[in-house]
């Protein structure tokens, strides 16, 4: 005589006789192997590529910010390479930066150290304002002691009025 089993000891044997195909991921599609391989690589969304930092074609490649006369606001047209330099930096928590202020000639060198203090960290406060963790900046002044350019007029001083964005271990 044949003993009755239990129904849910056959769910597992009948579930698995009626897959014929194997569970596809439904976050994305299978490659077709006609595609081209640059549309076969995962997109951006799920994997966020950065570029190097030296890449010329970015903003991550300009290091200053220059400033008026007497001035440590950071001007809007800096906005955008400051945000490209702070996604590098949140996105590569062991770099460090070092922001050098600098000023112009003119004036006290006390007065000049100041100014480049507040340069550096008007920089600074842009940065951790767009996620950058203050650990990772340190904001020091040179005041008038590293001009860019040495000539005594006002298209010297212009590039001498600024902060300058130093990543250590990059040349």
């Amino acid at each position: 005589m044949m003993q009755k089993l239990p129904a849910f000891l056959f769910l597992p044997v009948l579930l698995a006789g009626c897959s014929s195909t194997p569970p596809v991921a439904a976050t994305s599609p299978a490659p077709k192997q006609d595609q081209p391989a640059e549309s076969r690589q995962v997109s951006a969304a799920a994997k966020p590529v950065i570029p190097a930092l030296n890449d010329l074609a970015d903003d991550r490649a300009k290091r200053s910010v220059y400033f008026s006369y007497d001035n440590f606001i950071v001007d809007e047209k800096y906005k955008q390479m400051l945000r490209a330099h702070a996604s590098y930096l949140t996105h590569n928590p062991a770099s460090h930066i070092t922001l050098q202020g600098n000023a112009d000639e003119r004036g006290s060198s006390e007065y000049n150290l100041a100014l480049g203090q507040k340069r550096a960290e008007a920089v600074r406060k842009s940065l951790t304002l767009h996620g950058v963790p203050d650990r990772q900046i340190e904001a020091v002044s040179f005041g008038k002691e590293r001009p860019a350019a040495t000539c005594h007029e006002e298209k010297c001083w212009q590039e001498n009025r600024r902060t300058d964005i130093a990543y250590p271990s990059v040349h």
